[in-house]
């Protein structure tokens, strides 16, 4: 059996497909979901989602934070923004990531206001340099 599996941003749906199996960056850890799964409904944290559709085929999505869904092998994820892992490009995203590191490690001093911006943009950079790579 398969799994029904959307992921649905505000401007696009960026996956609608079936899958075997999907492991979900929730925001207590990794849930991963197969067929026959309890219903489920989960926040998501800023991280990649993997989606295995055939053997040994994975895709990778750099999620921006949102929900999750799980009802009768229906998996509907609902998230702030999403990029499929194979159109980050990948020196972009190292160079992103580097940039955000550096900023985070400089902020310690700064507003908290300044601390959660920089540790959101490390925790997005983060996940785009995970899912291209």
């Amino acid at each position: 059996m398969t799994l029904t599996v959307r992921v649905i941003a505000p401007d696009k749906t960026v996956w609608d497909g079936t899958a075997d199996e999907v492991i979900l960056p929730s925001i207590t850890g990794q849930l991963g979901i197969l067929s026959g799964h309890a219903s489920l409904l989960t926040a998501l944290d800023t991280a990649v989602m993997r989606v295995r559709a055939g053997k040994d085929k994975w895709t990778p999505i750099a999620l921006m934070g949102g929900f999750a869904e799980v009802d009768n092998d229906e998996v509907t994820v609902l998230v702030n923004g999403a990029e499929l892992g194979e159109k980050i490009n990948r020196e972009q995203a190292q160079k992103e990531f580097t940039e955000a590191e550096q900023k985070l490690a400089a902020i310690s001093t700064g507003s908290r206001q300044e601390q959660i911006q920089a540790n959101q943009a490390f925790k997005r950079a983060r996940a785009r340099l995970q899912a291209a790579s």
